[in-house]
């Protein structure tokens, strides 16, 4: 029997991705009218980072954030708003003094990094369990701090999307999930290529799979050219997918992808194809118990 399969588009994210594509949207006016073209393509979610409109550099302006999400919501559309909570969390040690982070912006405080999600009371919320090296960088989100964002959101009914980019990660998740630190069903974002966490394989994907608890859902993306391989190994695997500019910028080898829209359609024609059905965002919300 076939099964809705969830679809989530990544909009823009936070990487230094405008300067290689034209196409990643960086208003809040360009994110908007992604989300709106990819629900249209089959997206059911829609994972929203905002820029700053004059250079394209991550941002947590809250009203950035609230132009978005009153221009989705005055579309009068049925799509799952999913709002980052990730944005602050780098941390570069500084080469005269490791103590301070050379990284623009430091570490941000948890009521920071969520202010938008409780004043705006999106669907869903990314929430990152993950210390770990991230390409150059490191990315800092110790317990206390997942703790404290876990339960702000959850007092305001907003499901956490536990994006986690390996093993340790999901222990920990579970560790806190097992505290009763999030709500059933808890619902994973399984990150995979990012460097240097699992790899965008099958084998890193189903690791990480076979240590959720038998009521999770989960979806799956990889990054760069195993967007579309990891997309249909987690449709095959009983997940959920994502897609996006903010994981890959190419439709194929040297051809980049005109928006988020192309991305959301391909990764629709794979999900249908390998007999599934693509889940509408009143599916998505009753999958996860949304509301």
């Amino acid at each position: 029997m076939s099964r809705p399969v969830i679809i989530s588009c990544a909009l823009t994210g936070s990487g230094d991705t405008p300067r290689l594509s034209p196409h990643v949207p960086i208003t809040p006016e360009q994110i908007a009218s992604e989300a709106l073209a990819a629900h249209e393509a089959g997206a059911a979610i829609a994972h929203i980072h905002v820029r700053n409109p004059e250079d394209g550099s991550p941002s947590r302006d809250i009203a950035l954030y609230r132009d978005v999400v009153q221009r989705i919501r005055a579309a009068g559309t049925d799509l799952v708003i999913n709002l980052t909570t990730g944005v602050g969390a780098r941390y570069m040690p500084d080469a005269g003094d490791p103590n301070r982070n050379a990284n623009d912006g430091g570490i941000a405080a948890p009521a920071d990094r969520m202010d938008h999600v409780l004043e705006l009371l999106p669907d869903i919320c990314s929430l990152d369990v993950a210390t770990m090296n991230f390409g150059r960088h490191a990315f800092v989100n110790v317990p206390d701090h997942i703790e404290a964002i876990a339960t702000a959101v959850r007092a305001v009914g907003v499901k956490p999307e536990l994006e986690v980019f390996d093993l340790g990660h999901v222990a920990l998740a579970l560790h806190m999930y097992r505290n009763g630190l999030f709500a059933d069903p808890p619902f994973f974002q399984l990150c995979l290529g990012i460097p240097w966490g699992a790899p965008a394989t099958s084998e890193g994907m189903i690791a990480m799979r076979n240590m959720l608890p038998g009521n999770a859902h989960w979806s799956a993306f990889g990054i760069s050219a195993q967007q579309f391989p990891m997309a249909a190994q987690a449709a095959v695997l009983g997940g959920h997918v994502r897609v996006g500019l903010e994981d890959n910028l190419f439709m194929a080898k040297g051809e980049l992808a005109t928006g988020n829209a192309p991305l959301v359609a391909r990764a629709a024609r794979i999900v249908r194809e390998l007999g599934y059905e693509v889940a509408t965002p009143a599916q998505a919300r009753d999958i996860l118990k949304l509301g």
